[in-house]
Parts: C-alpha cells; structure tokens; sequence
C-alpha cells in the first residue's frame, strides 16, 4: 500500500528555519547595539561587565524571539537612554539646566514617572475590575507598560550618572535599597505583564500591581526622609562583579515570589465566591502560582549559590550564618518544600495558595525585615 502525501511524516523545522526575516533583522540589530556600546562605552568597563554586554544580545535575541513586546521595550529604552547621555553632554548638572532631563529623562524624574504611572495603573486596574470594564483593564496594562520603560530608562540613567560623578564611583545601580527596590518593581512588573499576555487575562493585575505600589510607596518615602535617591560610592564588599549577577537573580526570585502571593490571594478570593465571575479559572490561577514559584526558585537557587562564591571571595567563607544568609536559606527552603508537595504529594487548591500568601511574609522580611531589624555582613544595605 503507498502512503499518500498526508501520512508521509515531515519533521517540524527546526527552531531558527522558523524565524522570520524580521526576527533576524531584530537580532542584527541588538548585535550591532552591542558593539557601538563597546566602541561608546568599553574604555569604562571591566572585562565583566564587557562579558555580560556581549552576552545579553544572544539573551534579548532569544526573549525576543519568543515575547514580542521585548522588542520594542528594547528599541525605546535605547532610543530614551542615548537621548538622555546626549542630553547631559558629559555634565551631571545639566540635569538642573535642561527641561526633557529635569521633567523626563534623568534618573530621579523617570523613576518619579515610573512610579506615578505605577499607582495610575494600580488604580485602572482594579477600576476594570470592580465595574467589569474592560477599558479599565487595557489602560492599566498601558500604564503598567509606561512604568515599566520609564524605571528601566531611569535605571539606565542613573548607571551613566554614576560615572559622571567620578570613574571610582561609577557603577551599575543595584547596590542599595533604593535601587533595588526599584529593579524589584520592574521585575515583577514584567514577569506580571509577560504572564497577562500568555493567558489572555488582565484581572490579575489588580493583585499583582498592589505589591508593586507597596513597593514603590516605600520607595518614595526612602527617598524623602532618607535621601537615599542620591548615588553614592560603592562599599569594598560591593566592587565586585559578582554584585552584577547576584543581585539581579535574586531580585527575579524575589518579584516572582510576590507575584506568585498575589495570584494566591485572588485563587483565595475566588474560592469564596468574591470577584467568582469575575477572575480567571482556579486552574489558571493555580498555573500561574506554579510557575511563578518554580521560576523564582531557579533563580533564587543560582542567587544563593552566586552569593556563596561572592562572600568566599569578599569574607573568606562560603557560608557565615549572618541574618541576610540565615534568612535567604529560610526562604530557599520554604518554597523548595512548596515544590516538593506540589510534584511529589500534588499540592493543590487553598492549601497551596495559603502557603504561597504566607510566603509573602517571609520573603519580605528576608528581602527588607533584615535590613531593619537585623545586623551582619550585609549592614550595606539597612535603613
């Protein structure tokens, strides 16, 4: 019997036969932004930090390739971030002298920016929730995405601005609380954004944009009572390029994690019957609990191993049993124990959502508690 053109098996092609011409375009594209910020930039990095460059275009590459909007996030974040190293022309004091700097593109106004279109988006959010308005909902994904490229654009500034102050002091800006708190938002507003669009739903944002507002609220008050927006010259322990690879993983771990408590609360509410018709399925829900958890825990698994390498190197030990360890370690192991019950025993339902909203507590008291309460190696970075 002879097979007919429809029973013969064809292989799917492979994954790069599958990109189009504008995937490549976009890829030729991050290639070459990489190697005009080497030839701009180079004389000023280290070679990690040069490594990391050329690394990220494979990275953003592949992001790209697989969620679009990292496209153009990318393309308007360089097109903001050069306009504002063209702006300040060399001088840290032109941020007081011209209007776009001063209102727009310096650090502390777009981070002012991300953080007002924070709260606007928080409050479009549950406005479309509470009157079933799916304009609402849309504006607040705007919005959220606006935060998003003005604190990365902020973030990017202030990078610049850093060495503008003095090539010793310059550094990338995840050193204290005031520029971590900021990168916390972003994350989880991204990881947020990404998982709105792969499930088609915006009634998580609510949930998920109160944590952010949280987050930025004490932002501002950080940086009112404590001046903490000013950028200052990094710490012995901190001139190191594990910082740049540290703090980042743990900081995904971190806004998964709070994503991941969030989603937990609305799964609790839709359980008894609050928002019932208005949330997506317990499924859903629970699914989007899963993977964020599961992906915070990769990352934060590679943030505990790369700290344990960094303070060989900064205190001589791999392992000192200081507060901000001690408490990372309690975090690490409490939602390895999630994981374990949801693969091994089948976690599932309010049990699950109830240990996720719980871990909240002790990922924020690991993340800020330490730092207010608590005294170690890691005093760098308290209140």
């Amino acid at each position: 019997m002879e097979l007919t053109q429809s029973q013969i098996y064809s292989p799917p092609p492979g994954f790069f036969r599958r990109l189009s011409v504008l995937d490549w375009v976009y890829g030729a594209a991050l290639a070459a932004g990489v190697l005009f910020a080497l030839s701009r930039f180079g004389a000023h990095m280290d070679y990690y930090e040069k490594a990391i460059l050329v690394l990220s275009a494979p990275t953003f590459a592949w992001l790209g390739w697989h969620w679009k909007p990292v496209r153009w996030l990318i393309a308007l974040l360089a097109v903001l971030a050069l306009s504002s190293i063209s702006l300040y022309g060399g001088v840290l004091d032109a941020a007081n002298q011209k209007f776009l700097l001063k209102y727009g593109l310096s650090s502390q106004s777009a981070v002012l920016w991300m953080s007002t279109l924070f709260f606007l988006s928080t409050l479009f959010y549950w406005g479309g929730l509470l009157t079933r308005s799916d304009f609402g909902g849309a504006v607040g994904s705007k919005l959220c995405w606006a935060a998003v490229v003005m604190g990365f654009t902020g973030m990017l500034a202030r990078w610049y601005e850093s060495y503008l102050i003095g090539t010793d002091v310059g550094h990338i800006p995840i050193s204290n609380l005031y520029e971590v708190f900021v990168l916390f938002s972003l994350i989880t507003a991204l990881f947020y954004l990404y998982y709105e669009q792969h499930y088609a739903t915006r009634q998580l944002g609510p949930f998920v944009l109160l944590v952010i507002s949280a987050a930025v609220g004490f932002l501002l008050w950080y940086t009112v009572n404590r001046e903490a927006s000013q950028i200052q010259p990094l710490v012995p322990a901190l001139q190191s390029w594990w910082m740049k690879i540290h703090v980042p993983a743990n900081f995904i771990g971190y806004g998964t994690f709070s994503l991941a408590a969030m989603v937990s609360a609305a799964y609790l509410l839709k359980s008894k019957g609050v928002f019932a018709d208005r949330l997506p399925a317990l499924d859903v829900l629970d699914d989007v609990m899963y993977k964020a958890i599961a992906v915070g825990f990769a990352f934060f698994t590679i943030a505990t191993i790369l700290g344990a390498l960094w303070a060989a190197e900064a205190w001589g030990g791999y392992w000192s049993w200081d507060p901000k360890e001690t408490w990372a370690l309690i975090v690490w192991l409490n939602y390895a124990a999630w994981l374990h019950m949801r693969l091994m025993k089948g976690l599932r339902g309010q049990v699950a959502a109830w240990w996720a909203l719980i871990g909240l507590l002790v990922t924020t008291f690991a993340f800020l508690g330490v730092n207010m309460f608590l005294s170690g190696l890691h005093s760098y970075g308290q209140l």
